[in-house]
Protein backbone atom coordinates (compact mmCIF):
# COMPACT_ATOMS: atom_id res chain seq x y z
CA UNK A 1 0.00 0.00 0.00
CA UNK A 2 1.12 3.67 -0.95
CA UNK A 3 1.19 6.13 1.71
CA UNK A 4 -0.42 8.65 -0.39
CA UNK A 5 -2.46 8.15 -3.70
CA UNK A 6 -3.73 10.64 -6.31
CA UNK A 7 -6.38 8.65 -8.23
CA UNK A 8 -7.82 10.55 -11.69
CA UNK A 9 -8.22 13.62 -9.92
CA UNK A 10 -9.34 16.61 -11.72
CA UNK A 11 -10.41 20.05 -11.57
CA UNK A 12 -12.67 22.20 -13.42
CA UNK A 13 -13.47 25.83 -12.49
CA UNK A 14 -16.44 27.78 -13.39
CA UNK A 15 -16.69 31.42 -13.74
CA UNK A 16 -18.94 33.52 -15.64
CA UNK A 17 -20.33 30.54 -17.12
CA UNK A 18 -16.48 29.52 -18.80
CA UNK A 19 -15.01 26.60 -17.57
CA UNK A 20 -11.43 26.61 -16.86
CA UNK A 21 -9.66 23.01 -16.68
CA UNK A 22 -6.60 23.38 -14.12
CA UNK A 23 -6.47 19.55 -13.57
CA UNK A 24 -6.69 16.83 -15.72
CA UNK A 25 -7.04 12.97 -14.87
CA UNK A 26 -3.79 13.53 -12.56
CA UNK A 27 -2.25 10.05 -10.99
CA UNK A 28 0.17 10.04 -8.40
CA UNK A 29 1.45 7.32 -6.11
CA UNK A 30 3.97 7.88 -3.08
CA UNK A 31 5.87 5.43 -1.33
CA UNK A 32 6.22 5.99 2.61
CA UNK A 33 9.24 8.14 3.49
CA UNK A 34 9.97 9.10 0.08
CA UNK A 35 10.43 12.87 -0.46
CA UNK A 36 8.89 13.58 -4.01
CA UNK A 37 9.09 16.79 -6.05
CA UNK A 38 5.95 17.97 -8.24
CA UNK A 39 7.41 20.55 -11.27
CA UNK A 40 5.77 22.37 -13.90
CA UNK A 41 5.24 25.77 -15.48
CA UNK A 42 3.15 28.43 -13.67
CA UNK A 43 -0.21 27.38 -13.85
CA UNK A 44 -0.27 23.84 -14.29
CA UNK A 45 -1.91 23.16 -11.28
CA UNK A 46 0.59 22.19 -8.69
CA UNK A 47 -0.98 23.90 -6.30
CA UNK A 48 -4.26 23.16 -6.78
CA UNK A 49 -3.09 19.72 -6.00
CA UNK A 50 -2.27 20.49 -2.85
CA UNK A 51 -5.04 22.40 -1.92
CA UNK A 52 -6.99 19.28 -2.41
CA UNK A 53 -4.96 16.77 -0.97
CA UNK A 54 -4.93 19.12 2.05
CA UNK A 55 -8.99 19.10 1.66
CA UNK A 56 -9.35 22.96 1.23
CA UNK A 57 -10.73 22.25 -2.15
CA UNK A 58 -12.80 19.67 -3.43
CA UNK A 59 -12.32 18.28 -6.68
CA UNK A 60 -14.79 17.47 -10.10
CA UNK A 61 -13.75 14.21 -9.91
CA UNK A 62 -11.06 11.66 -7.85
CA UNK A 63 -9.90 10.42 -4.89
CA UNK A 64 -7.41 11.25 -2.52
CA UNK A 65 -6.00 8.33 -0.77
CA UNK A 66 -4.17 8.42 2.21
CA UNK A 67 -3.20 4.85 3.95
CA UNK A 68 -5.91 3.51 1.67
CA UNK A 69 -8.29 5.99 3.34
CA UNK A 70 -9.96 8.70 0.64
CA UNK A 71 -9.69 12.01 2.59
CA UNK A 72 -11.43 14.47 -0.05
CA UNK A 73 -12.86 17.53 1.81
CA UNK A 74 -10.71 16.51 5.23
CA UNK A 75 -8.58 18.72 6.82
CA UNK A 76 -5.74 18.44 8.81
CA UNK A 77 -4.46 15.23 7.30
CA UNK A 78 -1.77 16.55 6.20
CA UNK A 79 0.82 19.09 6.98
CA UNK A 80 1.06 22.01 4.89
CA UNK A 81 3.15 25.03 4.44
CA UNK A 82 2.93 27.75 1.82
CA UNK A 83 5.77 29.41 0.21
CA UNK A 84 5.66 32.77 2.46
CA UNK A 85 5.65 31.65 6.26
CA UNK A 86 2.33 33.08 7.15
CA UNK A 87 4.14 33.33 10.99
CA UNK A 88 2.22 36.01 13.14
CA UNK A 89 3.80 39.02 14.08
CA UNK A 90 2.62 39.63 17.42
CA UNK A 91 3.86 35.95 18.65
CA UNK A 92 7.41 35.21 19.55
CA UNK A 93 8.77 32.36 17.20
CA UNK A 94 8.52 29.90 19.79
CA UNK A 95 4.81 30.65 20.43
CA UNK A 96 4.64 30.61 16.72
CA UNK A 97 5.90 27.43 15.89
CA UNK A 98 3.20 25.46 18.96
CA UNK A 99 0.54 27.08 17.28
CA UNK A 100 -0.22 23.98 15.60
CA UNK A 101 -0.03 22.18 18.58
CA UNK A 102 -2.41 24.20 20.54
CA UNK A 103 -5.33 24.26 17.97
CA UNK A 104 -4.81 20.72 18.67
CA UNK A 105 -5.51 21.23 22.32
CA UNK A 106 -1.91 20.53 23.71
CA UNK A 107 -0.68 22.23 26.60
CA UNK A 108 1.39 25.69 26.23
CA UNK A 109 3.56 23.91 28.60
CA UNK A 110 3.87 20.79 26.93
CA UNK A 111 3.51 22.48 23.29
CA UNK A 112 6.71 24.49 24.64
CA UNK A 113 8.22 21.08 26.09
CA UNK A 114 7.92 19.98 22.60
CA UNK A 115 9.25 22.82 20.42
CA UNK A 116 12.45 23.81 22.39
CA UNK A 117 14.87 21.16 21.51
CA UNK A 118 13.55 21.40 17.74
CA UNK A 119 14.32 25.38 17.92
CA UNK A 120 17.88 24.49 19.48
CA UNK A 121 18.34 21.59 17.20
CA UNK A 122 17.43 23.09 13.83
CA UNK A 123 18.92 26.11 13.90
CA UNK A 124 16.79 28.67 16.21
CA UNK A 125 18.76 28.44 19.54
CA UNK A 126 18.78 31.81 21.14
CA UNK A 127 15.77 32.98 19.38
CA UNK A 128 12.78 31.52 20.97
CA UNK A 129 11.76 34.99 21.98
CA UNK A 130 12.32 36.67 18.91
CA UNK A 131 9.53 38.28 16.72
CA UNK A 132 9.12 37.36 13.32
CA UNK A 133 10.27 40.72 11.98
CA UNK A 134 13.58 40.49 13.59
CA UNK A 135 14.90 37.09 11.94
CA UNK A 136 15.61 36.84 8.46
CA UNK A 137 13.62 35.01 5.78
CA UNK A 138 15.57 31.91 6.11
CA UNK A 139 14.77 32.29 9.89
CA UNK A 140 11.65 32.55 9.38
CA UNK A 141 11.26 29.51 7.19
CA UNK A 142 12.83 27.37 9.33
CA UNK A 143 10.29 28.61 12.30
CA UNK A 144 7.74 27.87 9.98
CA UNK A 145 8.85 24.65 8.64
CA UNK A 146 9.26 23.46 12.37
CA UNK A 147 5.79 24.77 13.05
CA UNK A 148 4.42 22.50 9.94
CA UNK A 149 7.00 19.26 11.59
CA UNK A 150 5.09 19.51 15.10
CA UNK A 151 1.80 19.57 14.33
CA UNK A 152 2.73 15.76 13.87
CA UNK A 153 1.25 14.37 10.12
CA UNK A 154 3.10 11.65 8.39
CA UNK A 155 2.75 13.88 5.00
CA UNK A 156 3.87 17.20 4.51
CA UNK A 157 3.17 19.45 1.94
CA UNK A 158 5.52 22.05 1.06
CA UNK A 159 4.61 24.50 -1.40
CA UNK A 160 7.85 26.24 -3.00
CA UNK A 161 8.99 27.25 0.99
CA UNK A 162 12.50 28.60 -0.34
CA UNK A 163 11.03 30.47 -3.57
CA UNK A 164 11.50 33.97 -2.03
CA UNK A 165 14.96 33.14 -1.06
CA UNK A 166 18.37 34.34 -2.48
CA UNK A 167 20.49 31.18 -3.95
CA UNK A 168 23.04 30.80 -0.71
CA UNK A 169 20.29 31.05 1.25
CA UNK A 170 18.41 28.71 -0.72
CA UNK A 171 20.74 25.82 -0.71
CA UNK A 172 21.60 26.01 3.28
CA UNK A 173 18.04 25.77 3.33
CA UNK A 174 17.39 22.76 1.40
CA UNK A 175 20.22 21.12 3.29
CA UNK A 176 18.74 21.90 6.42
CA UNK A 177 15.46 20.24 5.13
CA UNK A 178 17.36 17.02 3.99
CA UNK A 179 18.43 16.84 7.48
CA UNK A 180 15.28 17.15 8.91
CA UNK A 181 13.55 14.61 6.24
CA UNK A 182 16.44 12.33 7.25
CA UNK A 183 15.71 12.33 10.78
CA UNK A 184 12.15 12.36 11.27
CA UNK A 185 11.51 10.12 8.22
CA UNK A 186 8.12 11.74 6.89
CA UNK A 187 6.74 11.53 3.33
CA UNK A 188 6.98 14.97 1.60
CA UNK A 189 5.88 15.97 -1.04
CA UNK A 190 7.05 19.72 -2.22
CA UNK A 191 6.47 21.59 -5.23
CA UNK A 192 8.98 23.69 -7.24
CA UNK A 193 9.82 25.65 -10.19
CA UNK A 194 13.10 25.01 -9.68
CA UNK A 195 15.04 21.84 -11.69
CA UNK A 196 18.16 21.84 -9.44
CA UNK A 197 16.57 22.05 -6.43
CA UNK A 198 13.85 19.30 -7.49
CA UNK A 199 16.89 17.03 -8.40
CA UNK A 200 19.30 17.70 -5.07
CA UNK A 201 16.19 17.27 -2.76
CA UNK A 202 13.87 14.21 -4.07
CA UNK A 203 14.10 10.59 -4.76
CA UNK A 204 10.74 10.53 -7.32
CA UNK A 205 9.77 13.72 -9.70
CA UNK A 206 7.00 13.98 -11.24
CA UNK A 207 6.60 16.35 -14.43
CA UNK A 208 3.37 18.20 -15.57
CA UNK A 209 2.51 19.82 -18.79
CA UNK A 210 1.25 23.14 -19.17
CA UNK A 211 -2.49 24.31 -17.87
CA UNK A 212 -4.99 21.43 -18.51
CA UNK A 213 -2.03 20.12 -15.80
CA UNK A 214 -1.28 16.52 -16.56
CA UNK A 215 1.35 14.28 -16.01
CA UNK A 216 4.01 14.13 -18.35
CA UNK A 217 6.11 11.95 -16.78
CA UNK A 218 7.88 10.29 -13.60
CA UNK A 219 11.70 11.18 -12.76
CA UNK A 220 13.63 8.45 -10.36
CA UNK A 221 16.90 10.10 -8.58
CA UNK A 222 19.34 7.51 -8.08
CA UNK A 223 21.61 9.66 -6.13
CA UNK A 224 23.17 9.24 -3.41
CA UNK A 225 22.68 10.16 -0.01
CA UNK A 226 23.25 12.18 1.76
CA UNK A 227 23.63 14.75 -0.76
CA UNK A 228 25.98 18.11 -0.77
CA UNK A 229 26.94 20.57 -3.55
CA UNK A 230 29.45 18.27 -4.98
CA UNK A 231 26.42 15.88 -5.49
CA UNK A 232 25.59 18.60 -8.61
CA UNK A 233 28.89 18.37 -10.36
CA UNK A 234 27.76 14.19 -11.06
CA UNK A 235 27.33 13.01 -14.44
CA UNK A 236 23.81 11.69 -13.66
CA UNK A 237 22.73 15.11 -11.65
CA UNK A 238 23.54 16.91 -15.18
CA UNK A 239 21.66 13.74 -17.24
CA UNK A 240 18.92 14.41 -14.94
CA UNK A 241 18.51 18.11 -15.45
CA UNK A 242 19.20 17.46 -19.10
CA UNK A 243 16.09 15.32 -19.05
CA UNK A 244 14.01 17.36 -17.13
CA UNK A 245 14.75 20.17 -19.04
CA UNK A 246 13.31 18.32 -22.19
CA UNK A 247 10.39 17.24 -20.29
CA UNK A 248 9.10 21.13 -19.74
CA UNK A 249 10.20 22.06 -23.36
CA UNK A 250 7.78 19.14 -24.86
CA UNK A 251 4.34 19.79 -24.62
CA UNK A 252 3.34 16.84 -26.83
CA UNK A 253 3.12 13.63 -26.90
CA UNK A 254 2.25 13.64 -23.37
CA UNK A 255 4.43 10.40 -21.66
CA UNK A 256 2.24 8.03 -19.76
CA UNK A 257 3.03 7.48 -16.24
CA UNK A 258 3.41 4.00 -14.94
Amino acid sequence: MYKLEIINISKIFKKNGVETIALSETNMKIPKGKFVSLIGPSGCGKSTLFNIIAGLLRPSSGEVLLDGENIIGKKGCVGYMLQKDLLLPWRTILDNVILGLEIKGVTKKESEERAIPLLHRYGLKGFEHHYPRELSGGMRQRAALLRTLLYDQDVILLDEPFGALDAQTRLMMQTWLLQIWSDFKKTVLFVTHDIDEAIYLSDEIYVLSPRPGRLKAKVTVNLPRPREEQTMLLDEYIRLKQEILELLKEEEPLKRVE
